[in-house]
């Protein structure tokens, strides 16, 4: 069962709640299942662009697969969202991987066009100019683009 934080724990870099936990849960568990398989984790991160070994995949669910069972269900998912170690730094380094997933040509920006590709990738629907306005809402320079620190801005802290 997944705990809440104590008062004095950091929050989690990546997801703020059971809420965001759930849905990026669900966007793993393609068969809808209640659990992530291998394949399934590969397949999301092809989908995104990653060239993941099939042994890398091995170890990321042998870290995230706690009770062994082959499957990483929603309370280890939760747990791996939180960062067990040390969580400024994992996460730091897991925001500047998929940072860099979205960030197709490398530029350290990710434009509409790029954010239109993953998330058609990943069976979203929505237009370059719908990718525009979400760039928009987070692009705190005005360049049209989001770069990493925006990005970080973005995935830890919603209110800002």
């Amino acid at each position: 069962m997944a705990t809440n934080p104590t008062p004095n724990s950091k929050p989690a870099i990546y997801l703020q709640d059971m809420n965001e936990v759930r849905k990026v849960f669900d966007r793993f568990d393609a068969n809808s299942d209640g659990k992530i398989s291998a394949e399934e984790l590969r397949g999301v991160l092809n989908a995104l662009g990653s060239d993941t070994s099939p042994e890398e995949v091995a170890r990321m669910m042998e870290e995230i697969d706690t009770d062994k069972d082959g499957h990483i269900n929603l309370d280890e998912f939760a747990a791996f969202c939180n960062g067990n170690s040390d969580p400024y730094q994992s996460a730091e380094k897991e925001l500047k991987e998929a940072f860099e997933l979205y960030d197709q040509d490398h530029d350290g920006k990710i434009s509409a066009e790029e954010l239109h590709k993953i998330l058609t990738r990943l069976g979203e629907h929505c237009s370059v100019n719908d990718c525009a306005g979400m760039i928009k809402s987070v692009d705190s320079d005005g360049d049209g683009y989001v770069c990493f620190s925006e990005f970080r801005k973005m995935m830890t802290n919603h209110k800002q």
